[in-house]
């Protein structure tokens, strides 16, 4: 065999196949709560579901039923809500707080029940109330 045909034959077969596997996996990520009531601002650190699926656009968009177009995105397998105390609230303020951790992940249809499908959701990433 020739060298260069012994290293780029795996190099071809790595990027085929990194093109056709999707990576969508739980990953580390910290969410800040902050309630207006509350004198901390709480930082929390979760897993949620992050990366690519494979998919495909068509087309012929106007030959084909709107439930056929939609993509893949990836989101939530399995997923447990957890609940945390803020502390330093008022007395009437609500201070819990439930959030979600992904506990596996998969591509599918984005369920508009529990993400947000649209678009990126804001991040602030700090606190204006000092961190607790």
């Amino acid at each position: 065999m020739k060298p260069t045909l012994f290293i780029s034959l795996p190099l071809v077969f790595a990027l085929t196949l990194g093109q056709s596997m999707s990576l969508c996996i739980p990953v580390e990520y910290v969410i800040h709560v902050e309630k207006r009531e509350c004198a901390y601002c709480l930082a929390i650190n979760t897993t949620i579901c992050e990366g690519f699926c494979m998919t495909w656009d068509s087309n012929g968009k106007k030959l084909l039923p709107r439930s056929a177009l939609s993509q893949e995105v990836c989101t939530y397998k399995d997923m447990v809500y957890r609940t945390v105390m803020i502390p330093g609230c008022q007395h009437q303020a609500a201070s819990y707080f439930s959030y979600p951790v992904a506990v596996s992940c998969r591509c599918g249809k984005c369920n508009t029940d529990y993400s947000d499908c649209v678009q990126e959701a804001s991040r602030t990433g700090y606190c204006t109330s000092p961190q607790k």
